[in-house]
């Protein structure tokens, strides 16, 4: 089984008001509230993707269609199956197929069918393959991942600017394109690093002297990144009391972790929008393909939209720590918004493990899918 995450939300103050004010405050008006998370996306993404009111709605519906159909999609491919995404200039689905034979199947699907060479299974080898040599000789620090990516139909290994020359990447990256369809390219950034970060003062919680965004909450607590803590330490809520324990971690090879909640405080189905936008509620967890808009909530930064660019990657953060089976974004992130919640339309995504840049120059990042984790653990997400 493919290495999971964690995921997290910044749902501190929030339940400590809802703990304040009673049960009814998280039962308002249905009718409502759905119309307060549509606007929520779609103020959002017309900010950030520069759309009209019309233009993000239309988007939005396109892109549920997709997450509708995707699944029959995959299945009527079969073994030929090679990876779906989301065209958003067609607003349509489109699925790669390794075999023709299969590609009148896709389409009465409503997706569209692109011919490729190489199926999901053949390429799912070859990063798997890659992995292992990263497992057996480690991967050199000019290296900061590699991923199945489904419109190259390769495995595609991200290299740092200007270290591909160095001796060890470069041989390296010789091991790696003999294990199968493997390119290379120059990556778009700095190497990633984990975005945690030391204690700041008014932020949603806390382990040791690390501070983090507390994930999506399921039934009895919520998820957040591993890396921001291990079994058994205490978490702390924006105001210092205790929130609850850490239950299970795991970092690296995953990021994820779930923590138990009481002391008072409680959990709800939302994520936070800052003021930035309308409070988001979550209705499910069904995954989006590559190409989709996607919003990201954190203790640090906000809420920020971008764009699904991969799933199945393998990042080599700069610190020596290798993750798997992570999904890659546009969306900004900066240290403190570990653990901090990935949301497309009402569907909860992942949460947040790292990447590079910042909101203000921008920069991608990646973030493990949330129903890895809720597997992981048997946890129920709690939604609206």
């Amino acid at each position: 089984m493919r290495r999971t995450s964690g995921l997290r939300l910044g749902l501190s103050a929030l339940l400590l008001i809802g703990a304040l004010s009673g049960t009814g405050a998280a039962a308002a008006d249905r009718a409502t509230a759905e119309e307060g998370a549509s606007e929520a996306i779609v103020e959002a993404m017309r900010r950030d993707f520069g759309l009209t009111e019309a233009q993000a709605r239309e988007r939005l519906r396109d892109e549920a269609v997709a997450i509708e159909i995707q699944e029959d999609a995959e299945r009527a491919a079969g073994a030929a199956f090679a990876g779906a995404w989301y065209d958003a200039e067609a607003g349509e689905l489109v699925v790669a197929v390794a075999d023709e034979d299969r590609a009148d199947a896709v389409r009465a699907t409503g997706a569209r069918a692109e011919l490729v060479r190489h199926s999901e299974r053949d390429l799912t080898r070859a990063l798997e393959s890659v992995d292992a040599l990263a497992e057996r000789s480690g991967a050199p620090a000019g290296v900061s991942g590699w991923r199945v990516d489904p419109r190259a139909n390769t495995v595609v290994v991200s290299v740092v600017a200007g270290e591909e020359e160095d001796a060890e990447v470069a041989a390296f990256l010789a091991d790696a394109r003999r294990q199968g369809a493997v390119t290379v390219e120059e990556a778009p950034g700095e190497a990633p690093v984990p975005f945690a970060a030391g204690t700041v003062g008014g932020d949603p919680f806390y382990t040791g002297n690390v501070r983090c965004s507390i994930g999506f909450s399921v039934q009895g607590g919520f998820v957040t990144a591993g890396h921001c803590g291990r079994p058994g330490q205490a978490v702390y809520g924006w105001d210092g009391s205790l929130i609850g324990y850490i239950q299970g971690s795991s970092w690296p090879g995953n990021d994820y972790a779930w923590v138990s909640v009481g002391n008072g405080w409680w959990t709800v189905p939302v994520v936070l929008g800052w003021g930035t936008v309308s409070d988001a509620l979550v209705r499910g967890s069904n995954e989006a393909p590559i190409g989709a808009s996607i919003c990201r909530s954190g203790s640090t930064t906000g809420w920020h939209c971008g764009t699904l660019r991969g799933k199945n990657e393998t990042v080599n953060y700069s610190s020596g720590e290798v993750v798997y089976g992570l999904t890659r974004t546009s969306v900004c992130a900066e240290p403190g918004d570990s653990g901090g919640s990935y949301i497309s339309g009402d569907q909860a995504q992942g949460v947040t493990s790292g990447g590079y840049g910042n909101c203000s120059t921008g920069g991608e990042t990646w973030y493990q899918p949330v129903n890895e984790i809720l597997g992981a653990y048997g946890l129920r997400l709690h939604t609206a």
